[in-house]
């Protein structure tokens, strides 16, 4: 009986990994691939020397960037982004409704989180991807 309880529990989890949205983060640098799916570019700013044309976005939601107050002050020290991190979910809750559009146009398809900062796992982007893929209550 515990085996099929474990079974049951493993078909869950994974049923859940399949709900979410398949979302990747990548360096503007880099360059764009099929599977990369809708691009979406995550920074307030453009990044230095690269065209449109070879982001190929598919959207850039400015709203749901951190503040340049906020950006400035974190300056990607990794013993601020405990911080960071909380003081940037607070400005993405004043623009609910953006990010809720955003949520929508990603749901159930491949998309990749586009900026130009070089430590991906201590990003806005990284924040906004776990956002993102949070199952909605």
């Amino acid at each position: 009986m515990t085996a099929t309880k474990g079974n049951a529990r493993k078909q869950k989890r994974s049923h859940a990994r399949r709900a979410m949205p398949s979302i990747a983060i990548k360096r503007a640098y880099d360059k764009p691939e099929p599977r990369d799916g809708l691009r979406i570019l995550v920074d307030r700013l453009w990044p230095r020397g690269v065209s449109k044309a070879k982001l190929q976005l598919d959207a850039w939601p400015r709203d749901l960037t951190p503040s340049t107050g906020l950006r400035k002050w974190y300056g990607h020290e990794p013993t601020r982004f405990a911080e960071f991190r909380h003081r940037y979910k607070a400005e993405l809750a004043k623009h609910r409704e953006q990010l809720e559009a955003l949520r929508a146009m990603v749901k159930g398809r491949p998309a990749t989180l586009i900026t130009a900062t070089r430590e991906l796992d201590l990003s806005h982007a990284e924040v906004l991807r776990r956002i993102l893929q949070k199952k909605k209550k």
